[in-house]
């Protein structure tokens, strides 16, 4: 039987991931909380920028943890928990975990999902712009 190898996320690759994330945030004036989630939903790194608001963290580690647990983008989310939509009513499963707006980010190897990225503190756009910069660090490494 063939052996499957995965790419996992450990804490060198989580803080470059972080560092990814807050260099794009910086570049776009937004000051944020980064979180870096393994496969199943736990905290490997989190980082909170220096004046960052401070709902930032708890935003943050549940982006990252909805990425992970649904296997989908946070922002991609939206439509989905409008009213009447398939997925309406999710955000108050898990005593409101899930969050549907951007910033949650999966990390994927292959037709697996590893781990997540959750970024918060700007808006939408810088928040998952940042999560992005997160996920191609650890495309690159995947990659390499």
């Amino acid at each position: 039987m063939a052996r499957v190898t995965r790419h996992e996320v450990d804490l060198d690759l989580a803080q470059r991931m972080s560092g990814a994330a807050r260099v794009s945030a910086s570049a776009a004036g937004a000051l944020v909380s980064v979180a870096i989630v393994d496969a199943g939903g736990h905290l490997i790194s989190f980082e909170r920028m220096d004046g960052a608001e401070i709902a930032g963290p708890v935003l943050a580690r549940d982006k990252a943890f909805t990425a992970v647990a649904h296997r989908i983008a946070t922002h991609e989310l939206t439509p989905l928990v409008q009213p009447g939509a398939d997925l309406a009513g999710m955000n108050s499963a898990d005593q409101g975990r899930y969050i549907a707006f951007a910033g949650g980010v999966p990390l994927w190897d292959g037709d697996r999902v590893v781990g997540a990225v959750g970024v918060s503190g700007g808006s939408a756009t810088q928040d998952r712009t940042a999560a992005e910069a997160a996920a191609a660090t650890f495309e690159d490494e995947v990659h390499a």
